[in-house]
């Protein structure tokens, strides 16, 4: 069975792990084993390539905006929302992308069915939704047959931030919180469902990873 490697960051600024991440990817060979990256973002707003700035509301005094390469118009990441960064071969999965989205919102909306909870993915607005409100966003890049970026999931977090965008370029989408469905699931809680189910969907088999030491190798600056 392949293997993926898994990490969990904790909480991080946004820069270091979009940094490494790039880093992963234009380094990797043929043999490099694919990756899931588990971490909450200190607060930004970041746009993808399809964003104009059209869908910012207002500007928040002291939460940075920054471009990004994934594709998508702008989203929120904070404290309480888990971040997966899913880092696979897609020429060596012989998966193609829409398949790889189906299959990840699959991943989600199985992972929710766990603690009982109803979720669907909308065809044209990619994601998983829960009671008419978005609960995982999705934003990827493909670059040298690889993905880059993955989703975000609302656990606890402050969703007073998206009041200042237009979340996906979509100014009907209303934001959901997990714990508003459930307040016992916590981030570990869901971060432990989520990769039995993608372990389970992708046919891998986990490996766990230090996250420190990797980053030290990654920027080899320690």
């Amino acid at each position: 069975m392949k293997k993926i490697y898994i990490r969990n960051f904790g909480r991080t600024e946004w820069n270091l792990i979009s940094s490494a991440m790039h880093i992963f990817t234009e380094s990797r060979s043929k043999k490099t084993p694919d990756e899931l990256w588990f971490t909450e973002h200190n607060s930004i707003f970041t746009k993808g390539l399809s964003e104009n700035n059209e869908n910012i509301i207002k500007e928040y005094f002291n939460i940075p905006i920054v471009q990004c390469d994934r594709g998508g118009k702008i989203t929120y990441h904070g404290p309480g929302q888990q971040l997966i960064y899913i880092l696979i071969n897609f020429r060596l999965n012989k998966i193609k992308i829409r398949n790889f989205i189906f299959l990840i919102e699959q991943v989600v909306i199985k992972t929710l069915k766990e603690f009982s909870i109803f979720s669907y993915n909308i065809p044209k607005f990619p994601g998983v939704y829960i009671n008419k409100k978005k609960f995982c966003s999705i934003g990827l890049r493909i670059k040298n047959s690889c993905s880059l970026h993955g989703i975000s999931c609302n656990i606890n977090t402050n969703l007073d931030y998206y009041k200042y965008i237009q979340p996906c370029g979509n100014k009907f989408i209303q934001m959901i919180n997990l714990c508003d469905i459930n307040p016992h699931i916590t981030i570990d809680i869901f971060r432990k469902k989520f990769i039995k189910i993608f372990l389970s969907v992708f046919k891998y088999q986990a490996i766990y990873k230090s996250s420190y030491n990797f980053l030290h190798k990654i920027y080899n600056i320690f």
